[in-house]
């Protein structure tokens, strides 16, 4: 999937309210633009990490730019845009490159099963089958190719695990999806030191039988490209 338009090299001066980076482009110019990610980006760089942002300019804009890649270590890069993680897994869904579940021809996005239930990201149909499918964006890498999810505590991750696993005890086929969108890592963990609840969770929904899946998608400046499984390490 290429980046259009291209992105822009920057260096990160700070990252502050969550939301909001300060960079300097590489002409000289300071800009604050927008931080895609929810989470607290845990070995994600720090100031005067390499970064990449998309400056398109777009009707009701408020920022000028919105940060996509930061250099992690010499060589190891991740996609902090969180969102990017469901239009790619889309994308490789209909494109059939992620094989277990290359035999749903149907995907439907954002889907509620129940009142007051989660928003799942996809719902896949085939004859007569169907599975819903959450993805989870993976970017804490710790070290020796090892990443793990989450990287601080999500309560809202922690719902979806518990509503995946009741779906699979009621006989509905669940998965859950690790978009892995950091060049570094090479296996996929929980991170029990963060979360252990989530942890605790991830074991019970995978014996209750929901599918967890791990795939390798390689950002580069260029864009994003789905590689491949990773092993998920329990």
């Amino acid at each position: 999937m290429p980046y259009a338009p291209a992105l822009v090299g920057a260096t990160l001066i700070q990252r502050y309210k969550r939301f909001l980076a300060d960079i300097r482009l590489d002409d000289g110019r300071e800009l604050t633009v927008h931080c895609p990610n929810t989470g607290s980006m845990k070995n994600c760089g720090g100031p005067g990490s390499r970064v990449w942002v998309n400056l398109e300019q777009r009707p009701g804009r408020k920022l000028p730019g919105t940060w996509e890649l930061v250099e992690t270590l010499p060589g190891e890069l991740a996609c902090i845009h969180s969102a990017r993680a469901n239009t790619v897994v889309a994308a490789a869904l209909v494109a059939g490159l992620i094989p277990p579940l290359a035999t749903y021809p149907m995907v439907r996005r954002e889907v509620t099963l129940a009142p007051g239930g989660s928003r799942f990201d996809f719902l896949l149909e085939g004859p007569g089958d169907t599975c819903v499918l959450e993805v989870k964006s993976v970017t804490l890498a710790l070290g020796d190719g090892v990443g793990a999810f989450p990287d601080a505590v999500s309560l809202r991750g922690q719902k979806h695990l518990r509503e995946l696993t009741q779906l699979a005890q009621a006989g509905q086929r669940a998965c859950l999806l690790f978009c892995v969108m950091h060049s570094g890592i090479r296996c996929v963990q929980p991170a029990d030191q963060i979360d252990p609840v989530y942890g605790r969770l991830l074991r019970e929904a995978v014996a209750a039988g929901v599918l967890v899946l791990a795939w390798a998608v390689h950002p580069s400046p260029e864009g994003l490209s789905v590689v491949g499984q990773l092993p998920v390490v329990l």
